[in-house]
């Protein structure tokens, strides 16, 4: 199983990457997981656009989902014709929310380029991958994800304050690709976002193998999110996500 970080930007595109999109790959099928602003572009240099076999969506905030706008312009107004739908994994309601952010009628929307199929909390199979997802908590419906291939196991936070549902999905993974979007200080909001220390803690509560920190806000400084992760509970690796950044696992 590979990932290759395409965006990690956390709520907005920052100078050095897109905003939240992962590409997940295992034997030969390529699943996106969200398609925040921006990219769509980075994409196209790991993966052929039209060789996409599935995306889904975390939730309906623009971030984790703008660009499936771009990629419905290029799916369907293809020179050589429009390319076969793929499925599209999100919320109750994405059908509805793409094709307003793009501003098309309903019928028939975005529905001519993609399946869009509802997510629930449960376990369900996409191509090769088993995929776990559960509510975690932001103001909008969000799901985490926990997908598993060949006894290797990925877990993703999503956008989330503290959740007892993300330590589940993480439960012994051998990654947790977590959120990190705060700093520690006083005020935090709850049922938001977690601080790189709060992403610490789930990952130690969880068992993971490692830690992957992501949705790093521009404006936050990435050495301090580092360090106020490493001086947390976790005994294992904690590292940056970058755009770019590929990792395989077995």
């Amino acid at each position: 199983m590979r990932l290759t970080v395409i965006g990690c930007s956390g709520s907005f595109p920052g100078p050095d990457s897109p905003a939240s999109s992962y590409l997940l790959e295992a034997d030969g099928f390529r699943l996106v997981l969200d398609l925040g602003n921006g990219a769509l572009g980075t994409l196209q240099r790991h993966a052929d656009l039209y060789g996409i076999d599935a995306v889904c969506l975390s939730h309906l905030h623009a971030d984790h989902c703008l660009d499936l706008c771009p990629y419905y312009v290029a799916r369907t107004f293809h020179p050589g014709g429009p390319r076969p739908r793929i499925p599209v994994y999100g919320p109750e309601g994405t059908a509805s929310r793409m094709a307003r952010s793009y501003g098309l009628d309903e019928p028939p929307g975005m529905t001519e380029a993609f399946e869009f199929l509802t997510l629930a909390p449960g376990t369900r199979r996409i191509g090769p991958f088993q995929v776990t997802t559960a509510h975690v908590n932001h103001p909008v419906e969000t799901f985490g994800f926990r997908l598993e291939h060949a006894g290797r196991v990925i877990a993703y936070s999503a956008d989330t304050g503290e959740s007892a549902a993300l330590i589940g999905l993480a439960r012994e993974a051998d990654l947790l690709l977590c959120e990190a979007s705060l700093l520690d200080g006083p005020h935090l909001p709850r049922d938001l976002h977690l601080t790189a220390a709060q992403a610490a803690q789930h990952a130690a509560r969880a068992g993971a193998g490692q830690l992957v920190l992501t949705h790093l806000v521009p404006w936050n400084d990435p050495a301090r999110t580092l360090e106020e992760a490493r001086g947390a509970s976790f005994p294992g690796p904690i590292s940056l996500a970058a755009s770019g950044q590929v990792i395989d696992l077995g």
